[in-house]
């Protein structure tokens, strides 16, 4: 990690704008600071899009310096109008915080240190009054002002309600009450975030005059596709693998556009600049693993990860199986882990005399009978632990076990674990 907290943000590509940077840096190299990222509670699980500023706050964190993780119970009661062209729809109290609940639990998976701070803005705009809160934030702000702002423009069009049209207000006074409370001096966002931010830098330095600074993040967009990133063909890619399953969110990363793996192994993952520039130029396949291992152990837990990296290897091959391609990530544990693919599994009775492999093609339930199991080999779509099978009348035995069990592919994406008595 560079010795500069700032150009190492800069460097791994999370600064899109900042407030000043200059004063940023002495401030970040004087020594810790704390920081907020503000997460609204519209549903019960974070998706991929939201992670840029989680893997930033990793980023200070893992730098010495203390995170605080804002979940907004009051503000997700209003709803942002940033990068929305319609109002979000109001949710009940309930489930907002129930809302407030699962993503903090989420949030501490990614900020594993002791000095992370959790934080609901509940707790300070709940019970304010109205009128002192008209008098003591409101009288601070310009309509101009907030009218100029890109969150309001975008929406002038089509119709903003006075309650979303509060929201910049209630955003910025998080920052007052987190200065205040933790000498919290930097507020870091997406880049939809930028004329929040603004607005409570200003508004801290009103009514603490302290020296506070803004962070935004660039938007993410799928070179592919065009869209914003986050997105698989079934909809949002959910952190809850109830969701999500571990697989489908390991896949979604593993099949991240070739153009994107460079920088998105940036953002998504602690590895050095350099590792990162020579595993994409060794093999864009094996950054890809590598990319999705390191996304979903930070997500679902090193164990979860590589059971995914088995599976789809298993399923669709390996890039690098015997990792000749150098790396500091622990997938490269994966041949020693002891852990196996999470395959459909079957269990059946061995002979003595062992198993013909058409019939156990067919007995697997790969194959509908004997002839379709004939065929499958002869066209070469048969393979048996990873191994093309070539023989009609191989015997399949003990010796043939891996941990008492088989893996049969029937093409590229049909497969099951045999697993014997």
């Amino acid at each position: 990690m560079s010795n500069c907290p700032f150009e190492d943000l800069k460097a791994r590509g999370f600064v899109y704008q900042s407030t000043d940077e200059e004063a940023l840096k002495k401030t970040l190299a004087a020594g810790p600071v704390t920081y907020y990222v503000g997460f609204d509670p519209t549903g019960s699980s974070l998706h991929v899009g939201h992670l840029l500023p989680v893997m930033a706050m990793r980023r200070l964190q893992k730098a010495g310096h203390r995170p605080i993780a804002l979940v907004g119970g009051a503000t997700g009661l209003i709803g942002d109008p940033s990068g929305k062209r319609e109002a979000r729809p109001i949710i009940t109290k309930e489930q907002v915080a129930y809302n407030v609940e699962c993503i903090a639990e989420q949030l501490k998976r990614f900020l594993p240190e002791d000095n992370v701070i959790m934080e609901n803005n509940y707790n300070w705009l709940g019970d304010m009054l109205y009128l002192d809160f008209l008098r003591d934030v409101g009288s601070k702000f310009s309509v101009n002002r907030m009218l100029a702002a890109e969150s309001v423009k975008m929406r002038m069009e089509t119709g903003i309600s006075f309650l979303e049209f509060s929201y910049m207000l209630l955003q910025s006074y998080d920052f007052v009450v987190l200065n205040k409370k933790y000498g919290c001096v930097l507020e870091m966002g997406g880049q939809d975030q930028w004329g929040n931010i603004v607005a409570g830098v200003e508004l801290a330095r009103k009514m603490n005059q302290a020296e506070v600074h803004g962070i935004t993040m660039p938007l993410l967009i799928n070179s592919a596709t065009g869209e914003k990133f986050g997105k698989s063909a079934g909809g949002a890619v959910w952190l809850d693998k109830n969701r999500t399953s571990v697989f489908d969110y390991y896949q979604f990363w593993r099949n991240t556009n070739d153009a994107d793996v460079q920088r998105l192994m940036g953002y998504f993952t602690g590895l050095p600049m350099d590792e990162i520039a020579a595993i994409c130029a060794a093999n864009i396949n094996r950054a890809k693993e590598v990319l999705a291992y390191e996304a979903t152990a930070l997500a679902h837990g090193h164990d979860e990860a590589i059971k995914a990296f088995l599976s789809a290897g298993t399923k669709f091959g390996f890039a690098d199986k015997d990792c000749t391609i150098a790396t500091t990530s622990r997938i490269k544990e994966a041949a020693s882990s002891g852990l196996s693919a999470d395959l459909p599994t079957v269990e059946l009775e061995m002979p003595a005399e062992g198993i013909w492999i058409v019939k156990l093609f067919a007995d697997a339930g790969l194959c509908k009978s004997n002839g379709d199991a004939r065929r499958l080999i002869q066209g070469g779509g048969a393979s048996l632990n990873d191994e093309k099978v070539a023989d009609m009348n191989k015997i399949v035995t003990a010796a043939d076990l891996k941990d008492g069990a088989v893996v049969l592919k029937a093409g590229k994406k049909n497969l099951k674990r045999v697993v014997f008595k």
